[in-house]
């Protein structure tokens, strides 16, 4: 399924865009998560005499990207790709600066799904207007050193793009991040002739706008496949034990099994291995501040 509009999806079958309906048993499962297909689904269909498809089957899922969706009363998950290869963070140096929370939150739910991430910093051209971002590249060093990789560059003028198109082929990749940090910039950049709308950030809140409202999936000319997704403002984990939490921390999980306590949490319990790493500096402060915020939040 290559675009989702809530009622009617899109299906490439035989390098043509069927316009789809969801069968109504699987709209049954629409209790758990917002949507029964997101962008990336393999599915069945079948084409009525009108053109107009209708999808009976979706196949089960190598991998996914969710959040819990905004809005509801009780957690219920909003998948936001399927099948994926790779998601990348997109945050901007500012207009709206980056946020190294949602950052995270992100890699948790990667992790979680089983998709590969990595973290692109964009509009590094605003960097002249800015003072020297130590913290900024302390962050960067840190996700490196843990295994993700990480690219700053500015889809503006195009400094550093050619690099990060060579990480999309052969690949499907989607792009998450809040509104205003350049999503759809970049992926004009990467593959010219889309013609994505863009806007500016509001000079007033500083924050973006909404100009993606969908998820859609496009081909890219050196192969593969690249999923834009709307801006999310927050980005709100699903249903997971506290215990867990640490599992999706890649820094965090390697001292976490050292623990005096096979439920510690990292928290308050004596003989923790993870506090200790922290005070030894051989953890990030700002990452365990953040794992802190997230396991508060669960």
């Amino acid at each position: 399924m290559v675009r989702t509009t809530g009622v009617w999806q899109e299906v490439l079958a035989n390098g043509e865009r069927i316009s789809c309906r969801v069968r109504g048993k699987l709209r049954l499962r629409e209790e758990e998560t917002t949507h029964p297909v997101a962008v990336g689904d393999r599915v069945d269909i079948e084409i009525s005499p009108d053109g107009i498809g209708t999808i009976g089957t979706v196949h089960q899922r190598t991998s996914q990207l969710s959040r819990r969706a905004a809005g509801k009363r009780r957690s219920v998950e909003h998948v936001i790709a399927a099948n994926l290869d790779m998601v990348w963070i997109i945050q901007a140096l500012k207009k709206p600066k980056y946020n190294a929370g949602f950052i995270d939150r992100v890699l948790v739910m990667a992790e979680y799904g089983d998709v590969e991430a990595g973290l692109v910093i964009n509009k590094m051209d605003l960097a002249r207007e800015a003072h020297p971002d130590e913290r900024l590249q302390m962050m960067v060093k840190t996700y490196q050193e843990i295994g993700y990789p990480v690219f700053q560059l500015s889809a503006k003028t195009g400094g550093g793009v050619a690099d990060f198109v060579k990480q999309l082929r052969g690949k499907r990749s989607a792009v998450v991040g809040p509104s205003g940090v350049g999503k759809s910039t970049l992926l004009n950049a990467v593959q010219p002739g889309l013609g994505l709308k863009t806007s500016d950030v509001s000079e007033r809140t500083k924050k973006g706008t909404h100009t993606t409202a969908y998820a859609s999936m496009y081909e890219l000319e050196g192969g593969g496949e690249i999923i834009d997704t709307p801006g999310v403002r927050e980005y709100g984990l699903l249903n997971m034990e506290k215990v867990a939490l640490a599992a999706y921390f890649r820094d965090i999980n390697l001292y976490a099994d050292q623990c005096g306590f096979a439920n510690c949490v990292h928290d308050h319990e004596p003989d923790c291995a993870v506090r200790e790493a922290v005070e030894r500096g051989k953890l990030s402060v700002e990452r365990f501040v953040s794992y802190l915020n997230i396991l508060d939040s669960l």
